[in-house]
């Protein structure tokens, strides 16, 4: 009897006890919806919401570009050939050396023509020798003036002959046209070459020359000396500049398009024939309204803002669709939607709910009770 009095009285005080801890537990969740929970999660409109960078609306410049792609070649190239099928008795150069205009690169054999020179000027000598005994005689009047004369000519075709022949043994050594930077070579001494057979290539590189379409529409806007900007895979961000030396006489009937030709500086040699290149031709500036890329928010072809709007009980996200324009230089063109000066979520777009309450970093205080820095306006 004892043992079940002493049951009843335990089960009654842990039956107590529950219903304590259960009106403590609802008081503390009460308290705790008033203040707002960790993260901002009150109602909208109240407590602290989201803390979150700012970007403000700003003025920026931005310029109208045509963005095409073309080639680079050397301001002068040449391949290097023979004039006719012949043995190669010497190689003057290495690869990738730097020649100048008419030095020597490769001597075909030239046995025949050392020979023809031989005999051309023993011709010569002959002729020579006439015509002074010719003249001799008909100063003295022993031969008619008419076999001078006749023996004069006859000298001067040997040396033209001899001249031929002294042209044709040129002709067995190949020099460079113009200085430049040769390419890469496989022919040796007893290299079998023809008007075909690429020698080598020869560059002139100081200057490079790129031709890029432009469409016919933006020919008014377009003339020699025009600006230009120029960069290449190969070398990532960095930008080459130079400017519009001439402009194609015929616009393409296919592609309505004309072709430009731009030089460009290339000291070192860095940009090489070939190369294509990502040409940007600048039309003029322009001032527009303009906010951080982070700022803003693609849907289709919709893009989309989170306005920073002041109430009573805080500040809400106000999702705003936007009208954008050009993208240069980590900001995007604002062309309607936005006024100068409006504030923005300047980041984290997608943990952002539209009219969820949201903390402007630097009004709130963080975890560690520091305040959050404020994001830059944009300039």
């Amino acid at each position: 009897m004892i043992k079940r009095h002493f049951f009843l009285v335990a089960a009654a005080v842990l039956v107590g006890l529950m219903a304590v801890a259960a009106v403590m537990r609802i008081a503390f969740a009460e308290e705790e919806g008033g203040q707002g929970g960790p993260g901002g999660r009150g109602g909208p409109g109240g407590g602290r919401g989201q803390a979150v960078a700012v970007a403000v609306v700003g003025q920026r410049e931005f310029s109208d570009q045509i963005r095409v792609l073309g080639v680079a070649r050397g301001l002068r190239s040449v391949n290097i050939t023979a004039p006719a099928s012949e043995l190669i008795t010497r190689v003057m150069f290495r690869d990738g050396q730097y020649v100048r205009a008419g030095q020597a690169l490769v001597e075909l054999q030239a046995r025949e023509e050392d020979a023809a020179i031989i005999e051309a000027r023993a011709r010569v000598a002959q002729a020579e020798r006439d015509y002074e005994r010719t003249r001799t005689l008909a100063d003295r009047g022993i031969a008619p003036r008419v076999l001078a004369e006749q023996a004069l000519a006859d000298l001067d075709v040997a040396r033209a002959s001899l001249q031929a022949a002294q042209a044709r043994l040129g002709d067995r050594v190949i020099r460079a046209p113009f200085g430049g930077v040769l390419g890469l070579t496989t022919v040796t001494p007893g290299t079998l070459v023809g008007p075909n057979t690429v020698i080598t290539t020869l560059d002139d590189v100081s200057t490079v020359r790129v031709d890029f379409p432009i469409p016919e529409r933006f020919l008014g806007s377009l003339q020699p000396g025009t600006p230009i900007t120029a960069s290449t895979d190969a070398y990532g961000a960095q930008t080459f500049g130079g400017r519009v030396a001439l402009l194609d006489t015929r616009v393409d009937e296919s592609t309505r398009a004309v072709i430009a030709r731009a030089e460009i500086p290339n000291p070192g040699g860095r940009i090489r024939p070939g190369m294509a290149m990502n040409v940007s031709v600048s039309r003029g500036l322009r001032t527009s309204l303009a906010v951080p890329e982070a700022a803003v928010q693609y849907e289709g072809d919709a893009a989309y803002v989170f306005r920073i709007v002041g109430g009573e009980r805080g500040s809400t996200a106000q999702r705003v669709q936007v009208e954008a324009g050009a993208v240069e230089g980590g900001f995007v063109e604002i062309l309607s939607g936005l006024d100068a000066g409006d504030r923005l979520v300047g980041s984290g777009l997608n943990r952002i709910q539209p009219g969820a309450p949201v903390t402007p970093a630097g009004q709130g205080r963080g975890r560690s009770g520091a305040a959050a820095p404020a994001a830059k306006a944009a300039r």
